[in-house]
């Protein structure tokens, strides 16, 4: 699947990502579809997260400008998660999403594990399950998300990290 004519891309892995970006692209990907967790976390569990070797990101570029990023945990030797997937807003309708995230996955599949999870709820954008099992995914259960807004105290909390 080509890249959209008109467009320049790039993939960076970001294998020490800075703190601040992290969550500058956490925040940009995830505000839509609620993510939360990882913007709770303090500079230590988050630094702790990131650095696991097991755990790997990369971030895509459109245009020179960061466009989203894709982060996978290896499990074990059989098994990696893609756990976060996403564009940033400037990037939607561009018509790379289904690109990027077959260039997520040939990178995990490279690394010739036996399976490869993702897990996705209700507060993901509505195609999301579609996308998944057209490359290759099946769903194994159900669940319900749960939406628990950032207070404004952890607001005011993640403005002095970033």
């Amino acid at each position: 699947m080509p890249v959209p004519v008109n467009i320049q891309t790039a993939i960076m892995r970001a294998p020490q990502i800075p703190l601040p970006f992290y969550r500058y692209l956490y925040r940009q990907v995830g505000a839509r579809w609620q993510w939360v967790d990882r913007l709770r976390m303090s500079d230590e569990q988050l630094a702790e997260t990131l650095n696991d070797k097991r755990n790997n990101i990369s971030v895509l570029y459109v245009n020179g400008a960061p466009a989203g990023f894709y982060e996978y945990f290896c499990e074990d030797e059989d098994v990696i998660e893609l756990s976060h997937f996403g564009l940033i807003e400037h990037a939607l309708g561009l018509g790379i999403g289904k690109w990027f995230l077959l260039q997520a996955l040939y990178a995990i599949w490279s690394l010739n594990p036996k399976r490869v999870t993702t897990t996705t709820n209700n507060l993901d954008h509505p195609r999301a399950l579609q996308l998944y099992q057209m490359y290759g995914f099946s769903p194994v259960s159900t669940g319900t998300g749960i939406v628990r807004p950032l207070s404004d105290k952890e607001l005011l909390e993640l403005a002095r990290k970033s």
